[in-house]
């Protein structure tokens, strides 16, 4: 993975935001009785502590693997043919000490962990499972201590397509648990203390489609700290994606992540988001970012972006950090996925550092330097060096060279803030609709406030049809502008119709 995959983070952009007048709260308005919303039917996926086992006697016709044979896994693995079954006895499974020793299992290989079986790397091995083969399968096994690059991961570390990870424990390794491929299929595992990411969705010689991550434990990942290492990569999380076309990601509890839960970063598209419970994460819970078409529903989100939104806020920082952040992205027909919009509903959002904010950086777009995924250019044009003046002054160039927040629906929510709960006196109260005044590079077609108005006004980004609960604030066009709930709701805004507050929950 290059390093060019960079986030672009909302203390950077600020640098560039030219403020206008002072605040303007408005005076809050009086209490109305919220509608009932009932909370999404959230599971809970508690796969660390109770792992499903796997079979107590090898399956007919499955190769046992011996523990007390160092290597015996990937000797075996090279001497019998594609489509074996291999069956890991009890006890610590090791690799021979050589830091690119690993096992690359052959087509549709299937490895199945009995109850107790580990496959530990021992601080020296990288990598776990890799190598090209497609329809690999692995099941019940646990993978440990392995110490993959930056970037990358300990299973699957070739994203090979049509890999099938289920009911494994794959836990404090450096780098990423695993990386992912087409039509993957991640279930049931527990994906815990790793030092970069719990997965790493990317492909570095095209896009992954057909992803599924279902049922997981997310959690404690990121022990490293790689944003301390390197300020502003975006290079940590629960799960990152890019470039993945076709996502399902549903009944996972992703919690207690060093920074971000969920990330999808760079021309993701045709996500579906829903049915998680993501909580705890020192970060946001959910970025969408330079990416398109995704549904978020049903999901229970609460108590995230605690330390970083806190962090920044008494740093001075006035930008409204969200737990639920959308950057650049947004809907968009003309390319194929399930919506064309960015829907957002059904959703609890209960006592997170702010809620949601939309956010467009004006000076972010393809073949800008001010965009950190440098060698990437939108879905629509693809070729950076299009991008570039004259042509770029003029449409279709000047709509489609652009990451655009537009198209946003959010609706049918319950926002809930007890600031006695988060702790704060100010700054966890918002949600955001913003971009920053547009200055850079010199030959910048949107420059000025023409990013603010677009996104604030002309790109159909809505709420309606929410609840809220507690002392909410928007920002609108910039930072400077922080409206209380009825002139949010009034002109030129027009947002939240149909919408309730109330000062607390009963009125």
């Amino acid at each position: 993975m290059g390093n060019n995959r960079r986030h672009w983070t909302p203390a950077a952009a600020l640098l560039t935001l030219a403020l206008l007048a002072l605040t303007g709260c408005d005076s809050p308005p009086p209490p109305t009785e919220a509608k009932p919303t009932a909370a999404p039917p959230t599971p809970v996926a508690r796969v660390c502590d109770k792992p499903e086992p796997g079979p107590a006697k090898a399956p007919a016709g499955a190769v046992t693997v011996d523990p007390k044979k160092v290597n015996d896994l990937a000797a075996k693995t090279r001497r019998s043919p594609a489509g074996t079954t291999f069956w890991l006895k009890p006890g610590k499974h090791r690799l021979e000490a050589d830091r690119y020793a690993q096992v690359i299992p052959k087509k549709g290989n299937r490895y199945l962990g009995a109850p107790g079986a580990v496959l530990d790397g021992g601080k020296k091995n990288q990598y776990a499972f890799g190598g090209a083969a497609p329809g690999v399968t692995i099941r019940y096994l646990t993978v440990q201590g392995f110490v993959a690059p930056q970037d990358q991961g300990v299973v699957n570390h070739d994203s090979a397509d049509g890999w099938v990870i289920e009911h494994a424990t794959i836990q404090r390794n450096s780098g990423a648990a695993l990386m992912a491929g087409a039509r993957q299929h991640v279930r049931a595992n527990c994906l815990r203390d790793n030092g970069q990411y719990g997965m790493n969705a990317y492909k570095p010689d095209g896009r992954i489609t057909g992803l599924v991550v279902e049922g997981n434990e997310i959690v404690g990942n990121n022990t490293d700290d790689w944003e301390a290492k390197r300020e502003g990569c975006g290079c940590t999380g629960g799960i990152k994606f890019w470039a993945v076309n076709g996502a399902d990601v549903r009944g996972n509890w992703v919690h207690d992540n060093r920074g971000t839960g969920l990330w999808a970063d760079t021309n993701n598209n045709d996500f579906r988001i829903e049915n998680n419970l993501i909580e705890n994460n020192d970060g946001a819970a959910l970025i969408y970012e330079t990416s398109y078409n995704a549904v978020i529903r049903k999901n229970t989100i609460r108590r995230n972006q605690w330390i970083e939104g806190r962090g920044a806020a008494e740093s001075g920082d006035t930008f409204p950090y969200a737990t639920v952040y959308i950057s650049e992205s947004g809907g968009e027909p003309r390319i194929k996925a399930r919506t064309d919009k960015i829907d957002i509903s059904g959703n609890l959002l209960e006592n997170n550092w702010a809620a949601i904010t939309l956010w467009e950086n004006a000076d972010r777009f393809c073949n800008s330097p001010a965009n950190t995924s440098s060698a990437d250019c939108t879905l629509l044009v693809k070729d950076v060096d299009r991008c570039a003046q004259p042509r770029i002054a003029s449409d279709p160039l000047y709509d489609d060279c652009r990451w655009k927040t537009q198209r946003v629906d959010i609706h049918d929510n319950r926002f809930v803030l007890d600031r006695s709960v988060v702790k704060c006196l100010d700054g966890c109260d918002r949600m955001g609709l913003l971009s920053n005044y547009g200055t850079y590079p010199k030959w910048s077609p949107y420059k000025g406030e023409k990013v603010a108005r677009a996104i604030t006004t002309e790109q159909d980004n809505r709420w309606h049809d929410n609840t809220y609960v507690g002392p909410w604030k928007f920002v609108t066009q910039d930072t400077s502008r922080v409206l209380g709930f009825t002139k949010w709701r009034g002109k030129p805004y027009g947002q939240d119709k149909g919408s309730t507050i109330a000062a607390r929950a009963g009125g």
